[in-house]
């Protein structure tokens, strides 16, 4: 275990001042190096680091030149690509496909990240260092291991790693994945030796993977034939999302012109020790010193705390099935606690802690006793109805959250990111009052997504009345505890199997209920998630029935409907009210949703 440097290098004068005359390995990441356990690249170079291998950042490089990537030099053992915490086309782009004029993750929001960055930055590396292996890694790659619909392109495109000059690619939270690389390549092993690591996906050579035996693979639809047909792209989706199980899933292979892509059985997701140890890593919690501007992503992760990994809804429009997975794992309080205890002793604290969650805050400590042997179930959804085999107690979480509470230099702890509020009418430990009381920053986030039957169904999002019975609870506490609280709530406008008509009742719902936010979300179909494919296909992959898909111009009016007070919209909701035969809600009444007047 080597000792962990204050930050680590981004520089051949800070290498030497560690001692390191040569890289083990070498991270390229489209983010700004900031060194918080909440960025993916600093996250793995720690790791890599407590386990005995020497890391160099190349954050942002230009990518129109050779100059940063030849920086750090060669490094030992393999090169590292990232396009950082988002996908570089959900990050440099819109729903509306309109170039964003500002990037989160970069020194002063400037956006220096090109389109398919991880593509991007091994080309530049494999033609620098040819012989030098590159893994590919992060968000982008994770979602693009299969042929899959690119919305930006409007096109299925291959594997990325079809597409890159990368070796391997490490899907999932690649702690264990990037530490077996590492110690192989250290023995001498080839990297296109190294096939069966799970948690990776490789590439093979077509008349290879015509010699070996099948026995245990699930074989997908090819490339060709999911580019061709919509009716194989759903089927190919059904197979390969069945697999994401690392209890039960098998090697799935695809084929493609040049290569055959295979994903090996997910990783096993790290134990609650093991959790602890890498979050308990000497993290600084800021970016690196040689940058001038802040980095605005920063900001409201600063002081939060993962308290777990993965999530068990299954959201139809969320990747988390192909990435964190399904199955929870939750660190000890005790580790938390210690963390919290260290960021009280920032100078820059002042008492308020952000955050304690995951993806979805209240799944803390939540377990099914079926997962330890069986995995998730592959025929039903943890959450969509609510499994009575779940364990939905908040006991830990409450006495999480009271211990943090008690530590000295601590005013609050807040819940920051979002709960399932269905869980939180199932548990009987008094969550719900504790969170109303103590936790809750003004307003609380919850995701309803939408409140028409058959829409919610397709995003396995519980249905209206949970909602209503959630904001009945939430509200009649409130007033109780005598707090002018209120629910944040996120709703969704374009998402496959909504028609207008649904937007218009959705519409009338926010009015009724004095729900209007300017937070709204337009579906934007990213790679690898069942939402996505239903809006290429107009399928269900998991029923094969067919899909209302909005896109085009009704796709602009059903956002639209999110925000009909905004006049800037006019035109798109007059013509929605129009379509969907309410012409009753233009007009002065108190119910009309716009007035009526001359259109332009």
């Amino acid at each position: 275990m080597k000792s962990q440097p204050h930050f680590l290098p981004m520089s051949l004068r800070e290498a030497a001042e560690l001692g390191i005359k040569e890289f083990d390995i070498i991270l390229v990441t489209g983010d700004a190096y900031v060194d918080h356990p909440s960025f993916g690249a600093a996250v793995i170079g720690r790791v890599l680091w407590d386990a005995g291998y020497s890391v160099g950042i190349i954050a942002q490089p230009d990518w129109k030149s050779d100059a940063d990537f030849k920086k750090l030099g060669k490094p030992r053992l393999f090169f590292g690509v990232t396009s950082g915490n988002v996908d570089s086309m959900v990050n440099n782009y819109t729903a509306n496909l309109k170039i964003r004029s500002d990037d989160v993750y970069s020194p002063g929001g400037i956006p220096k990240r090109p389109n398919r960055a991880a593509i991007v930055y091994s080309d530049k590396l494999h033609s620098i260092f040819p012989d030098t292996p590159i893994v590919l890694g992060g968000i982008e790659a994770s979602l693009r291991r299969f042929a899959h619909y690119d919305f930006w392109q409007d096109s299925v495109r291959q594997s990325i790693l079809a597409d890159a000059p990368a070796d391997m690619l490490v899907f999932g939270m690649g702690e264990r994945q990037v530490v077996e690389i590492a110690a192989r390549l250290s023995k001498g092993e080839d990297i296109k030796n190294i096939t069966d690591i799970p948690g990776t996906t490789v590439k093979m050579e077509i008349s290879k993977w015509r010699s070996i035996g099948h026995e245990g693979y699930v074989e997908i639809p090819s490339f060709t034939e999911v580019s061709q047909d919509k009716t194989l792209y759903s089927k190919a989706f059904n197979l390969h999302y069945q697999e994401q199980d690392p209890v039960r899933g098998k090697p799935v292979a695809q084929a493609h012109p040049k290569t055959v892509i295979i994903q090996n059985k997910p990783s096993m997701p790290l134990m609650s020790e093991e959790l602890d140890h890498v979050y308990e890593l000497p993290f600084t919690r800021m970016a690196h010193p040689s940058y001038k501007k802040p980095i605005p992503a920063l900001a409201p992760v600063k002081f939060s705390i993962v308290s777990h990994r993965g999530c068990f809804a299954a959201c139809s429009f969320c990747a988390l099935t192909h990435h964190q997975g399904r199955l929870v794992q939750s660190r000890s309080i005790e580790s938390i606690v210690r963390e919290v205890k260290r960021m009280t002793k920032m100078p820059d604290f002042k008492g308020i802690v952000q955050d304690v969650g995951g993806p979805t805050a209240n799944m803390y400590m939540l377990h099914c006793a079926r997962w330890d042997t069986q995995g998730v179930c592959a025929d039903k959804i943890c959450i969509y109805p609510l499994c009575k085999s779940l364990d939905t107690g908040h006991e830990k979480q409450v006495e999480l959250l009271r211990r943090l509470r008690e530590i000295p230099g601590v005013k609050k702890v807040f819940i920051g990111s979002g709960i399932r509020y269905d869980l939180v009418l199932a548990d009987s430990s008094g969550y719900l009052p504790e969170l109303c009381e103590h936790h809750v920053s003004g307003h609380l986030k919850v995701a309803p997504e939408h409140v028409t039957q058959h829409v919610t169904d397709i995003m396995h999002k519980p249905a209206k009345k949970v909602f209503e019975e959630f904001k009945k609870k939430f509200e009649n506490l409130n007033t109780e505890l005598g707090k002018k609280q209120f629910l944040l709530p996120y709703f969704m406008s374009g998402h496959p199997g909504c028609t207008v008509v649904d937007m218009v009742e959705l519409a009338e719902y926010i009015r009724d209920n004095n729900l209007y936010t300017e937070q709204v979300q337009d579906f934007t179909p990213t790679p690898m998630t069942a939402s996505t494919c239903m809006y290429y296909t107009g399928i269900n992959p998991f029923t094969l029935e067919k899909v209302h898909v909005a896109k085009g111009r009704e796709k602009r009016i059903q956002r639209a409907l999110l925000q009909y007070k905004d006049d800037r919209n006019y035109g798109f909701v007059y013509e929605g009210l129009m379509m969907a035969g309410k012409e009753e809600l233009i007009g002065e009444g108190r119910k009309c949703l716009i007035g009526r007047r001359k259109r332009r």
